[in-house]
């Protein structure tokens, strides 16, 4: 036991080492690419605006902290939704996990994310009225596919890790035209590993969760003449059932209360807070609240689950207002056995 104590001891030091330089000097903010891989996805997660460092779950904790789906309860879980995003782009995304035997030898997972931006016009500069000739037009797309584990070391301590093949396509185009007038094209996109990594720690006290996750992890990445980073994201979190302190008897009702403190790379520090209300394990009403940040800040949700022996269905949905931009909409469908 005092073995885990200590890796948890060293990793919170880490963690505090991660949030001084942002408080020591000024930090260059708005530089990482692939954005992508910030927007949270599942809908029940989303609804309590991403604060699921320390909530244990299934295959979807694998976009969060996958150390979350170490006690996973179904031999297969399968997930898959859509997020009407930003800006007319949608997100497509799945996870699938599997326990075999019983999970003695851990929780094995796969995750896939796709990103459709939409028809885009490709022009070139031209010496001509417009400045500009349109040409024809292309569609930008990324993906990301992942392979996760999870397991528990102890009735304490639960890890995890994430591994994920990231893809970023933003098309090709003509760049310039030869001395002959035909057009010389390029193609534009850029690829990389990234890793995630993530425990979760069962203090003891009633349901009170611990939780550290580092996500997106990688090596510098160069995209045609300029390098940039991906979106490193370093969270600490604590989850409990509030029911467990009062003498209102548990089973039929669950109220969960999951708070994020999560350090960038590319912004401010922010504050993410989540309360989930579950009535007899089918009904979930959900609500979440995003601090500091400009145009993004309660998120709503709902969520049925049906369950058939050891077989269940569910489905989610979130709703986010996005202040001047449009509204966010996200569905979730998960299956499990």
């Amino acid at each position: 036991m005092r073995k885990y104590l200590n890796i948890l001891i060293i990793l919170s030091i880490s963690a505090t080492a991660l949030f001084q330089p942002a408080q020591a000097q000024n930090r260059k903010l708005a530089q990482t690419g692939m954005k992508f891989l910030s927007v949270s996805t599942d809908a029940r997660a989303s609804a309590l605006s991403g604060a699921m460092t320390a909530v244990e779950g299934n295959s979807t904790a694998l976009f969060y902290n996958p150390a979350g789906m170490a006690d996973m309860n179904h031999t297969l879980h399968m997930s898959a939704g859509q997020v009407k995003w930003l800006a007319d782009i949608n997100y497509l995304f799945g996870s699938a996990a599997y326990s075999p035997a019983m999970g003695q030898y851990g929780i094995f997972a796969i995750s896939l994310l796709a990103v459709d931006y939409g028809e885009f016009y490709n022009t070139i500069l031209a010496n001509n009225e417009q400045g500009f000739l349109e040409l024809d037009s292309f569609y930008p797309t990324a993906y990301a596919f992942g392979i996760g584990y999870a397991k528990s070391l102890t009735n304490k301590f639960r890890i995890g890790g994430h591994i994920k093949y990231v893809q970023q396509n933003l098309g090709g185009g003509v760049v310039e035209f030869a001395s002959d007038q035909s057009a010389v094209t390029r193609s534009f996109s850029a690829d990389i590993l990234a890793f995630d990594f993530g425990l979760i720690y069962r203090t003891g006290f009633k349901s009170l969760n611990f939780g550290m996750n580092i996500r997106n992890f990688s090596q510098e990445i160069e995209y045609v003449k300029d390098s940039f980073q991906l979106p490193l994201l370093f969270e600490m979190g604590l989850s409990m059932n509030l029911f467990d302190l009062t003498r209102f008897e548990g089973g039929a009702h669950d109220l969960i209360l999951a708070i994020d403190a999560t350090h960038p790379r590319d912004y401010e520090e922010q504050l993410d807070l989540g309360l989930e209300y579950v009535f007899q394990q089918t009904v979930a009403l959900r609500v979440g609240y995003t601090t500091p940040s400009d145009e993004q800040g309660v998120s709503f949700g709902a969520g049925f689950r049906q369950a058939m022996g050891t077989t269940g269905l569910a489905i989610d949905y979130c709703f986010t207002p996005f202040g001047v931009f449009e509204n966010v909409h996200r569905f979730s469908f998960q299956f499990y056995f």
